[in-house]
Formats: C-alpha cells, structure tokens, sequence
C-alpha cells in the first residue's frame, strides 16, 4: 500500500476535533466518535481489510509491552520528570477524565478512544503516510514531539515504525492498541491521572 490520503483523513479529522473543541472529556467522546466513524470508513472503503496473522499478534502484543514499559517506568526519576516530561502532566491530580469528575462512561470512553480510534489513526498516518512520504527519523521525530513525554515519545515511534517495516503494519497497531490499553486500565486503576 503506497501513501495516500486516505491514510491521513482519520488523524487529521481527529486534529482537526481536538483543536475545534475545548479539552474536557465529553469533547474527547465526541472526537473519538466522530474519527471512529470516519476511521471505519477509510479502512473499509480504501484498504483491504484481513485478519492480523499470529505473527501480527504475538509480535504486537510483546512490542506493546515494551513500549508500555518505556513510557511508565522511566517517571519513577526526578530528572526523567523535570528533563523529559514537558507541562502540568507530571502530577496525579483529578482530572476532567476521573470518573468521579466526568462519571464512568466518559472515563470509559477515553480508554477506548485512546486504545481503538487514535491508535489506529496514529499508525496510518505515522507508520504509513508519514513514514512513506517523509522517512524514518522524521517520522520518529513528529511523533515524539507530539507527545509531552517527547523521548518515551520517540523510543515508541522508533519500536512501532521498526514494527511496520519488519513485521507489518497490523503487529504496529496492535503493538499501539496494547501500549495504550493498558496505560489507559493502569490509570485508571491507580489514578495516575498524569499520563492522560
């Protein structure tokens, strides 16, 4: 599959949302529907759609882990915090995402937005367009200033883009989808509102 613009519509609807509407967890339910639907048109539509083969999967999930690793354990360092770790996100306070703030459906949609829509959207226009249109090491760089945790950032545009080359690009969705689930679950279980 060569870059094409149906490999951008679905991050760029979800941009487009995020930079629309004011931060807060109903907005992000509703850019989350609104790109889910957009996302599954693309796929349908553009992409022929199969099954991730067990070598997808295992090479996924492991990738996944990793990066899940990369991004949660290095925070236990003040240097880490204060060098690598840019904003307000360096806290646990309660955020517009804690149920007990926004109630437990939205809370449950910011895991699945996190995990099922943006990870994927991520992957066709990182690991995809953005990979085929510009290279590797731009691609790692974008992602990693996308995120306030710019080095877990890039260490995890490094591990999914080797991913999309090597395996596949499904085993680099599913390596996403995994990283950000259980980010998402272990948030929301010890309230480490920080990393959302």
């Amino acid at each position: 599959m060569k870059p094409s613009l149906p490999q951008i519509v679905p991050y760029a609807v979800w941009m487009a949302i995020m930079a629309l509407l004011p931060a807060g967890a109903l907005s992000y339910a509703i850019r989350s529907l609104v790109t889910a639907v957009v996302l599954f048109y693309v796929v349908f539509k553009y992409f022929k759609f199969t099954l991730p083969t067990l070598k997808d999967c295992l090479w996924g999930v492991g990738a996944g882990v990793l990066v899940l690793a990369l991004w949660v354990l290095p925070e236990q360092s003040s240097f880490y915090m204060k060098w690598f770790v840019i904003g307000s996100q360096t806290n646990n306070a309660p955020s517009f995402y804690d149920p007990s703030v926004c109630g437990w459906p939205l809370t449950l949609a910011r895991l699945v937005g996190s995990a099922f829509i943006i990870a994927v959207a991520e992957e066709l226009f990182f690991r995809k367009w953005l990979l085929g249109f510009a290279g590797f090491w731009w691609m790692v760089a974008l992602f990693a200033i996308e995120h306030d945790r710019y080095l877990a950032g890039a260490l995890a545009g490094i591990v999914y883009g080797l991913l999309s080359i090597k395996v596949s690009l499904k085993s680099a969705i599913i390596a996403h989808v995994t990283t950000n689930f259980a980010l998402g679950v272990i948030v929301v279980k010890y309230g480490l509102w920080r990393f959302w």
